[in-house]
């Protein structure tokens, strides 16, 4: 069982994943995509999906502050759907303030890359999967 972490945006898509003992989420890397053509990532998914022998996929779902659903919230469940054809469990995670977050990590961190889109949606990708896989471990 092994685990990866999505967050979606409108033109790129961070990944994170799990050791093999899914104890430790790390930020893997950031697919970009023309503006919302998301089905252009998914080759490239199913590739990573497959070499780390992912059995779930933990998705971040942005809700809104008042815990509505709104477009964003729409665009991932709509991803989640094209991700259906993996047949992999496809879980979805809470991601409000995910990405302010993983800016606070990066300037604590002293990470000079902070402004870089694609540094900040990988580590904002594990922020998703290891708050999802605490969760997991607190429910048992």
């Amino acid at each position: 069982m092994r685990y990866l972490g999505l967050d979606l945006g409108t033109t790129s898509l961070g990944l994170a994943i799990t050791d093999k003992t899914n104890t430790l989420a790390t930020p893997l890397k950031v697919l970009k995509f023309p503006k919302e053509e998301y089905a252009s990532v998914l080759d490239e998914l199913a590739e990573i999906i497959n070499h780390y022998n992912i059995t779930d996929i933990v998705l971040g779902l942005p809700k809104n502050m008042d815990n509505s659903l709104g477009f964003a919230a729409q665009r991932s469940l709509d991803f989640g759907k094209m991700l259906e054809k993996y047949h992999k469990n496809i879980h979805y995670y809470d991601e409000r303030l995910s990405t302010v977050e993983a800016m606070n990590i990066l300037k604590t961190t002293g990470n000079k890359n902070i402004k870089q889109k694609k540094v900040i949606d990988a580590v904002s990708a594990s922020i998703i999967l290891e708050s999802y896989m605490k969760g997991q471990k607190n429910e048992k």
